[in-house]
Order: C-alpha cells, then structure tokens, then sequence
C-alpha cells in the first residue's frame, strides 16, 4: 500500500509565543508535515527540523511565496497594539492578512485558520456565555481588534471561494514566553499600587494555557468534516474572576493586589486619558489603556462546539501556567511590558 501523502501545515510567527507552540503541538502528529514561516529562522526551536521559509510579512511576494504547495495556512504571525494605532494596524496586520486570504485561495489552501480572540464578540451581561459565532460590533478604540473583526468577515464572505475559513477565537494567553498581553501588563503595574479592581474584579476571564493553544491549532488543521467557515471559542476548562486571578497573580509574584475598586466606565474614562496624555507622558506606553479594560470584561466563553467538531478539551490548568508565566517574567524582574510591537 502507497504511503499516505503528509499535509503540509505552514505557520506563520513561528518563532513567536503562539507559532512556537502551534509548531510543538503539530509535531506531535505524524500526518503533518510543518513548514515554519518567520523572519529569523535563527530564532526557532533547535529541535526544528522541518522547511523553513523566512522572510517579511509587509512584502507582497513573500506573501506569494508562503501560500505554496501548502494544504493548511496558520495564521498566528501579528502586528499589534493595545491603543489606537490606526495607520499602522492596517499597513502592518490587516492588508497582509488579508493578502494572505487571496494568496492562500489563489494557490488552492485547502484550509485557513486565523489566529483570533474571543473579544471580537459584543460585551453581553455578567456571566452571560458568547458562543462561538456571537456578534461583533467595534469598539472604535482598539483597531487591533476592530480589523480582526473585519478578517473575520472578509473571510465569511470569501468562504465560497475554495478555501475553507477557521477563524480561532483564543481566551487570553497564559504561559511562560508571553511577553504581550494582559499578564504581563498587570503585574509592573501593580507593584504601583495605583491599580483598582474593575467593578469589583466579579467578572469572569477567559484566561487559555500556551500547550492548549498549539493543540487547538493542530486539531484544527486536520478535523474533518468542517463547514466552509467555523468560528471556534478556544479557552481553558474554567473561567475565573478577575478577583481570582489578580489575587493570585499577586500572591505568586509577591505584589500588591488592588486596594480600591472603581466602576468601569471610570476605569474606560481613565485608560482614555492616557492614551490621550500619552504624547507628553515619559515611558513607551500608556499606563492603562482601554483596550485593557475591554479584555476585564465578562468573557464566559464555553468551549463545547470545539470539543464536537474539533475534539478540542483544555488540559491545563489557569494556575499553572500562571506560574509558569510568571516564573519566566521575574528572570527578567516584571519588566515593564511595550504595549505595540517595535
């Protein structure tokens, strides 16, 4: 009998937190043949053995380049800021992602999965549950996630054209390696002692562990019998307070927790003066944006339709890899975190 033919899954941002550990959980399966794409092949895993295609996102025959001879694109490679950064979102995240639809349908992709949040859905009431397709309305303050809302609709209007569409709606990212997101932001801040609770910290987090992304992009790169576009919420077993989490986050890196607590509109008001006083403030970041605030709301975001259709149950758990996370920060002693990439 012929030997199976592999599928060849490229990832880009391989060398990145997400990438990194999409390409470790791909390698678990001996179906797959991964291609890494990144700019710094240096940069990857010493154990990585597969092709590597290294190269620039922003250029249009890169682009070309990566959706070839590929079956399954994963999108995990970003541009990103947690403030308004228009111009730059668009020129450096949403037309190459964008491009690398096209690319990825021109090329016959038999599959593309976009590396997304479930904050893209519309803040509902406390403790009230988003599902996998909730609707999506733009915050006019975070152009990150507003342009992720416009892929996740570019890409189900183009879902007809020969390439299936995953959209992966990713909890919040815990895990040693993380260096840009809510976890990293919170603790430096902390040690301020100038941080509230949000609303009494009683709304819930969809907090997802590093090994448990890498395996939901890899069940999804080869699940079958999915529809032209899917939209999957991928997060962790449990979605604690944000009381829980900050408590524990502060006990384990030996920080204060929050003494006082403000309602959130105060908490949106405040992150959107910094970022206005952001010209005229020292430091390379606002001290609070209101995209920060935005990720504190109630995300209670189950998991069920991923367990049917992509057989995806989280392992590990929130606490763990919280100290795991927090570990790797403090070798470099709670750096204070850029909130835009250079």
């Amino acid at each position: 009998m012929a030997e199976q033919r592999k599928i060849r899954v490229l990832v880009t941002g391989a060398t990145g937190f997400l990438g990194g550990n999409i390409i470790g959980a791909l390698a678990d399966n001996p179906r797959i043949e991964c291609v890494a794409a990144c700019r710094n092949r240096g940069k990857l895993a010493a154990d990585f053995s597969g092709e590597v295609r290294a190269g620039d996102l922003l250029d249009p025959g890169y682009r070309h380049e990566l959706a070839s001879d590929i079956d399954v694109l994963c999108h995990a490679g970003t541009w990103a800021s947690m403030w308004d950064n228009r111009r730059l979102e668009r020129a450096r995240f949403f037309e190459p992602a964008r491009d690398l639809i096209e690319q990825s349908i021109g090329q016959g992709v038999q599959r593309y999965l976009q590396a997304s949040t479930v904050v893209i859905g519309t803040v509902s009431g406390d403790g009230e549950p988003h599902d996998d397709f909730s609707t999506k309305q733009h915050t006019g303050f975070w152009p990150h996630l507003d342009y992720l809302m416009d892929l996740d609709d570019y890409m189900h209007e183009n879902c007809h054209r020969g390439t299936q569409m995953v959209t992966l709606r990713l909890g919040h990212f815990v895990g040693a390696g993380n260096r840009l997101g809510m976890l990293p932001a919170i603790v430096p801040r902390l040690k301020t002692f100038l941080v509230p609770w949000l609303g009494g910290g009683r709304k819930h987090l969809p907090l997802v562990a590093d090994r448990d992304l890498g395996r939901a992009f890899a069940l999804a790169a080869v699940a079958e019998n999915l529809d032209a576009y899917e939209s999957f919420n991928i997060c962790g077993s449990d979605f604690p307070t944000l009381r829980e989490v900050v408590t524990y986050v502060a006990r384990q890196a030996g920080v204060p927790k929050p003494l006082y607590s403000v309602p959130y509109p105060a908490g949106y008001l405040f992150g959107w003066l910094m970022e206005t006083l952001k010209p005229i403030l020292p430091g390379s970041s606002p001290f609070l944006t209101r995209s920060i605030v935005h990720l504190c709301e109630d995300w209670v975001c189950p998991g069920d339709y991923a367990r049917q259709k992509l057989g995806y149950v989280p392992e590990k758990s929130w606490r763990k890899a919280v100290d795991e996370h927090i570990a790797d920060l403090k070798k470099d002693g709670y750096p204070w975190p850029a909130l835009c990439q250079p």
